[in-house]
């Protein structure tokens, strides 16, 4: 019982020795924490503040203000822990270590943050613009240093890692998507005519202004004259315009009396030789 007292009173007196021999040390280096966070959050929102009068992408300029604010942190840490004579030497030697082995742990991770500064510094695309990668087309709704965003016309998001994007062949439309349909017509049917019909109705079914539709004949087939047309919609729409499209087309031409002909086969019958 006397050791675990004599235990008890080495302890207290080593902290008492402590606290007296390094509270001005103590209260210096927590004035200097504060000041430097208060330090940091105003240059953290400042630098934010720059960002975005000059345009950058919303999550580049977040990703600099937070960057800006932990270098600021990191660097009043130590001179605190320095101040109270602790030496960061041991520290850094730790944390190198570590973070080695959470490198090799979160990769995965890792490469899609990484992924996501290069789509945020090169920016292949922007939130609004349609695009393709991996098989998946949508809109882009977010874009995350760990993942991207996209969103179709059915309202589905799509996640995507960045370590998916970055190197991949991706098509970029803007905000619009190319659709296409073939349209066949009879052989006695006036061309011209029927182009003029096809451009009358892309103009009436509101369809994307900014690419002129590209209206001519595609091939000649058995029994018709096929017509190819190609045009841009939103992407938000595709689907929904392109079924008004081809609704309007086959009204506009049945009104026309242009005939869109069935497929023809001529059949023979050969008789037997006696």
């Amino acid at each position: 019982m006397q050791q675990e007292i004599e235990q008890i009173q080495a302890i207290y007196n080593t902290i008492v020795e402590f606290f007296v021999t390094y509270s001005f040390q103590l209260v210096g280096a927590l004035i200097i924490f504060l000041i430097g966070s208060i330090v940091a959050n105003k240059l953290s929102r400042m630098v934010l503040a720059l960002c975005e009068k000059k345009e950058l992408d919303i999550t580049l300029s977040r990703f600099i203000s937070s960057f800006v604010k932990i270098i600021i942190l990191v660097g009043v840490a130590i001179i605190a822990l320095g101040k109270i004579g602790i030496s960061v030497t041991p520290f850094v030697a730790a944390i190198g270590a570590l973070s080695l082995g959470a490198g090799l742990a979160v990769q995965g991770l890792l490469s899609n943050y990484g992924a996501g500064l290069n789509i945020i510094i090169t920016r292949p695309f922007v939130v609004g613009d349609t695009i393709k990668v991996q098989g998946e087309t949508g809109l882009v709704d977010e874009v995350h240093l760990a993942y991207t965003v996209l969103r179709d016309e059915d309202d589905v998001r799509i996640t995507i890692p960045n370590r998916h994007i970055v190197g991949e062949i991706i098509h970029n439309s803007a905000e619009n998507m190319l659709a296409e349909t073939t349209v066949g017509v009879s052989y006695d049917s006036d061309p011209q005519q029927v182009i003029g019909i096809l451009k009358k109705v892309l103009e009436q079914q509101g369809v994307s202004s900014n690419r002129e539709p590209l209206i001519g004949i595609d091939n000649f087939g058995d029994s018709s004259i096929n017509f190819g047309v190609r045009f841009w919609v939103p992407t938000q729409s595709f689907h929904e315009t392109r079924f008004k499209v081809n609704n309007a087309i086959f009204e506009a031409l049945r009104q026309a009396g242009i005939t869109i002909p069935f497929p023809q086969r001529e059949v023979r019958m050969l008789g037997e030789k006696h």
